[in-house]
């Protein structure tokens, strides 16, 4: 095969969904396989990323929040659960007092060390993963894929509260350490970079205070940085991986997240869902929920899939819609671009 097919998705938002009676994700699991009920076509992929927002609660998720999820994940007819790689987004956190991220250790469980509650088996993984829950990594052909979970868990002022998500992003130092031991020793890979969130005026409302003015994110007490990377330990609007990426340009090939529900076309801030910044192409993939935050503003149900080809030093990206809420379901032509890769793709 000369394609290797990466879907990305985020914010899939389960529970929000489920209450207005919409699977987000087994919907979409069913139209990539079979074609929508609206007309959207199927599609082929090898793996998919999810980066983050799988829990639609506002409270941190309790257990009875779990095997609705791992239902919706194991619903594929032609993919098992295993080609679905995850991270964890804000919703998904644990809150003040908490076992720390217990839920998505449990049910989503990256690492398959609790099959009898996520269904996961490690050794069914296409391509298996080194690391842990908070930050892994896996190889495609001669892909490199960096898994980076958020940390909005333990309470405020970072963490998860029991009245909502506290959206600006969170790493741990030792998160950034690793990211930049695995960039440094992987020259001859193409590096695709997975978070929950983008950084600092990268995509549309990826500024400060841009995620909370138009109403994409609430307001807590982290609102300046709302929509992108806020905290890297204990540091506020840390920009170490901006001081990076300016002392090596091009130093990873895509930046991939979610956590901005917005349509495809929209720029507030004057930014698009995929921008280029220090020779680095970031991309928000977000978001499959329908419902979650629909009451602030409209929602589209959209993810992304990426195509690298044998022998291409290119990756194309297509928007999926999976509503007609906004245009036809499937393809959204508008939204198609392609991004440089800095070295050609092998299997």
């Amino acid at each position: 095969m000369d394609k290797f097919r990466v879907w990305a998705g985020a914010c899939s938002h389960v529970h929000s969904d489920l209450k207005e009676g919409r699977c987000s994700i087994a919907e979409a699991i069913a139209q990539s396989e079979f074609g929508g009920a609206e007309g959207g076509p199927p599609f082929d992929w090898d793996i998919m990323l999810h980066l983050g927002d799988i829990s639609g609660t506002q409270a941190p998720p309790v257990d009875a929040d779990g095997p609705p999820v791992v239902e919706q994940l194991t619903s594929g007819k032609k993919h098992r659960i295993e080609q679905i790689y995850h991270l964890i987004g804000n919703h998904d956190a644990s809150g003040p007092g908490e076992e720390t991220q217990w839920w998505f250790r449990k049910w989503v469980d990256p690492e398959g060390l609790n099959p009898q509650y996520s269904q996961v088996r490690s050794e069914r993984r296409p391509f298996p993963i080194e690391g842990n829950w908070e930050r892994y990594s896996f190889v495609a052909g001669n892909v490199l894929f960096l898994m980076m979970s958020d940390r909005n868990d333990g309470g405020p002022p970072k963490g998860r509260a029991e009245v909502g998500g506290w959206p600006a992003g969170a790493i741990t130092r030792e998160t950034f350490e690793w990211w930049k031991r695995m960039v440094e020793a992987n020259p001859d890979k193409i590096v695709v970079t997975c978070a929950h969130h983008v950084l600092r005026d990268t995509t549309v409302a990826s500024g400060r205070w841009e995620g909370t003015h138009s109403g994409y994110h609430g307001k807590f007490g982290d609102a300046e940085g709302a929509s992108y990377l806020y905290w890297v330990g204990d540091d506020t609007d840390a920009t170490v991986f901006q001081e990076y990426f300016e002392q090596h340009p091009g130093a990873v090939d895509l930046w991939l997240a979610g956590h901005t529900h917005t349509h495809p076309d929209d720029r507030y801030g004057n930014k698009s869902h995929i921008e280029s910044r220090w020779g680095v192409t970031f991309a928000n993939v977000a978001a499959m929920t329908r419902h979650h935050g629909a009451k602030k503003r409209p929602l589209f149900p959209l993810s992304r899939l990426l195509t690298f080809t044998v022998g291409s030093r290119e990756v194309r990206i297509q928007c999926y819609l999976h509503t007609t809420d906004y245009a036809e379901q499937g393809w959204y032509a508008p939204a198609e671009r392609t991004a440089p890769l800095r070295l050609p793709f092998r299997r």
